[in-house]
């Protein structure tokens, strides 16, 4: 019996979030914590840059929106599970659940494109210094920027669109979160056409960002073996392991959770780990890794921090 998609009355069941009654408030503490911990990571660089002027640079503008997918990421997934555990209720309406997916898939993409620009903006910037200014202008970082949201936006807004057309035959949820998977799950039937572009979303945003990010890590890297300077060649080369061990963590988890929708064999529980892992991880990190660990930007939080703590 097929289901009436278009209703907003069309309850959603989560079977993923039945916890045993010990785990329970351990969760709910552990997952509000994570999540403020994380909004206020994030809401900290995107705010500490907005304010000063000093940091208006390519470099940051690129960064800041970073930690703004990140929020948009974590507050698509949290609410949610907090919500779930908190009332016992283990169920979300069709719609919650489509608009769930959409900033899940926008902030998995989002983050791809992301990663990629400021690599290109280091790689410009290490290989290239004499041309960075000329290529880093305003109105190409506008353009860079622009594009990124654009991209994502449309190209996730059609990979939903196409889900949603169709009518549902089951209410169950099998995954810890709405997403594009666990809603085809629901079709009664769903075509090559959307198979195939689902293919297409995974390919673009993995495949371009590996390449991109791989090439540019990897010039950075020639570059920095050549380099006189035994100091700036051990902090081009610390900053950039760095980077490239969380944008792996992030393309490799990502695309070994979407693949395993796709593999019937494959372990629910490692579908669910994986899918987890990176709503909560690439949020938790990329503060610490991006942002925290820049010089520039831990002097502006504590000149901030001693304003606000000064009597004076």
């Amino acid at each position: 019996m097929s289901l009436n998609s278009s209703s907003p009355t069309t309850i959603l069941t989560l079977p993923s979030f039945t916890f045993p009654p010990s785990f329970r408030i351990p969760a709910l503490v552990f997952s509000t914590l994570t999540y403020l911990i994380i909004m206020c990571f994030n809401l900290m660089i995107v705010l500490t840059i907005a304010v000063n002027h000093n940091l208006h640079k390519p470099m940051y503008i690129l960064l800041i929106n970073l930690p703004i997918c990140d929020m948009m990421g974590a507050t698509a997934f949290f609410p949610q599970m907090i919500s779930s555990m908190l009332y016992q209720h283990r169920v979300i309406s069709y719609w919650a659940c489509v608009l769930q997916a959409l900033l899940v898939h926008t902030y998995g993409g989002g983050s791809l494109l992301i990663l990629t620009a400021m690599a290109f903006d280091r790689y410009i910037a290490i290989c290239s210094p004499l041309s960075y200014n000329t290529i880093m202008t305003s109105n190409n970082l506008i353009k860079i920027i622009s594009g990124i949201w654009l991209t994502d936006i449309i190209l996730i807004f059609i990979l939903i669109f196409m889900v949603v057309q169709f009518k549902i035959c089951t209410t169950n949820i099998n995954d810890m979160y709405c997403n594009n998977p666990s809603l085809v799950k629901l079709a009664c039937e769903v075509t090559h056409v959307n198979n195939l572009y689902g293919l297409f979303t995974i390919a673009f945003f993995q495949g371009i960002s590996l390449g991109v990010i791989l090439f540019t890590y990897l010039q950075i890297l020639i570059t920095c073996i050549f380099k006189k300077q035994a100091d700036a060649r051990s902090k081009a080369i610390q900053t950039c392991s760095a980077h490239l061990i969380v944008f792996l963590f992030l393309e490799f988890n990502a695309f070994f959770a979407l693949l395993s929708h796709r593999i019937e064999t494959a372990p629910t529980f490692l579908r669910r780990a994986l899918g987890v892992s990176v709503m909560i991880f690439p949020p938790l990190l990329n503060p610490l890794i991006y942002s925290f660990n820049t010089k520039d930007i831990r002097r502006n939080i504590v000149a901030i921090f001693k304003r606000k703590t000064s009597p004076f």
